[in-house]
């Protein structure tokens, strides 16, 4: 009897991971287009700041944080993009300094593409990730599609008003803060062109399964009150978003930015996804590259899924010595909103 060959995830998506997104200029045309949201005055947080979640004020004085996001295959095996999907989630609460307390799973399958057993690996990898959050998944909602699978989650928590982490509270002569290294954009795309090693592969999901709950507590008990998880944006998309609401601009140490293993040289074979590409043109107006060669800035406009957090701080000792992989790349000053002076080269391989 022949055996059949195994379903490759990643060959059924168009886009890996957060590449999959609308760029950042595309979403803002479709949200010009569609005009500002009323929000009562129990909304903390709505869409207006491009914050990670939105927040509404609850009778007991806390916040309560809500959060969508899904996204395509960026790994063959199921439960890994459970897990990748569902850490993901989780991340946008733990950016603004919130604690998940429940999660709903979101899912698009093709039925007739791929069996319903792989789509219950995916939903087992995405409730792992969810008990090691300490959270339930308390039910979700599925469609069918035609060719490419969907997955990701509601993400629903709670935080004091007086400890939100909101990308409108940097200010000049902050520190910014990485807490995971970037490049996971450039191997899962290797990953869908079949070029990536076992190790590289083995890192890039380590990390994007890794929760951001030790670097967020670590925040709060800092006083970090500004800052951004990096997924879809790359890094310096994320910061861009992150200054133009906050007014200032930053220069950003490059030789500092930590890289997963190989990512830079995956950019010199143009192994780049294609909402890097949409980043890095985004990118150009406001950025100054200085020495970086074009496959050093598109690492640094590399989408990336599950990433570190971003923060602005004034003190950055509390978040280095905190243990979760903190490093300081940069910081940020007067300037006009948005714009990113890059400064010395990435110390890839």
């Amino acid at each position: 009897m022949a055996v059949a060959e195994p379903i490759r995830l990643t060959s059924l998506s168009h886009g890996a991971g957060c590449a999959c997104k609308l760029g950042p200029s595309q979403l803002h045309d479709v949200l010009e287009l569609l005009g500002p949201s009323v929000p009562t005055d129990d909304v903390i947080v709505s869409e207006a700041s491009g914050d990670d979640a939105a927040v509404y004020r609850l009778p007991d004085g806390r916040g309560a944080i809500v959060t969508l996001d899904f996204f395509t295959p960026l790994v063959d095996d199921p439960f890994d993009w459970g897990r990748i999907a569902a850490a993901n989630a989780l991340s946008d609460v733990y950016a603004m300094g919130g604690v998940p307390a429940l999660a709903l799973n979101v899912a698009g399958w093709p039925v007739d593409a791929l069996p319903l057993e792989t789509l219950a690996d995916v939903l087992r990898g995405g409730r792992a990730i969810a008990e090691a959050a300490g959270i339930p998944v308390v039910g979700g909602h599925t469609i069918t599609t035609e060719k490419e699978p969907l997955y990701g989650m509601v993400a629903v928590g709670f935080a004091s008003l007086d400890a939100l982490i909101r990308n409108t509270e940097a200010g000049p002569g902050m520190s910014l803060v990485l807490t995971k290294p970037i490049g996971v954009g450039m191997i899962s795309t290797a990953a869908k062109r079949g070029v990536a090693t076992d190790a590289q592969l083995a890192d890039a999901i380590g990390t994007m399964t890794t929760l951001n709950d030790r670097a967020s507590r670590a925040a709060i008990s800092a006083g970090v009150r500004a800052g951004t998880d990096v997924t879809g944006f790359g890094l310096l998309g994320h910061l861009r978003k992150l200054l133009e609401a906050s007014g200032c601009a930053a220069a950003v140490d490059a030789s500092a930015v930590p890289l997963l293993e190989r990512a830079l040289d995956l950019a010199r074979r143009d192994v780049v996804a294609g909402g890097t590409k949409r980043n890095h043109a985004w990118l150009q107006p406001t950025t100054e590259w200085g020495g970086c060669t074009l496959p050093e800035q598109l690492v640094l406009a590399d989408a990336q899924t599950s990433g570190g957090l971003l923060l602005a701080t004034d003190d950055p000792e509390a978040l280095l010595a905190a243990g979760v992989g903190a490093r300081v790349i940069g910081s940020t000053r007067e300037g006009t909103p948005g714009a990113i002076e890059v400064v010395g080269r990435l110390a890839g391989d």
